[in-house]
């Protein structure tokens, strides 16, 4: 896997929103999936997340972190 970081979100979502700008912000190089167009991103995050179908969940250095900004 590549150095970026991977968001898994959903149009329309401010969780998600806020956690892309925050990325873009910060100059931090991210890809973005949105999981309500793409059947493959969301069995990837859902294979990430062990199920959970909370957005966003953002994928960074090995780790998951699910929801963002008290989500």
């Amino acid at each position: 896997m590549s150095d970026r970081v991977l968001v898994f979100g959903k149009e329309g979502c401010p969780y998600t929103d806020k956690a892309r700008e925050d990325l873009a912000g910060r100059k931090v190089p991210y890809d973005y999936y949105d999981v309500k167009k793409d059947q493959a991103a969301l069995d990837k995050m859902l294979k990430l997340t062990g199920g959970k179908r909370k957005v966003p969940v953002i994928f960074e250095n090995g780790k998951i972190k699910i929801g963002f900004g008290g989500t």
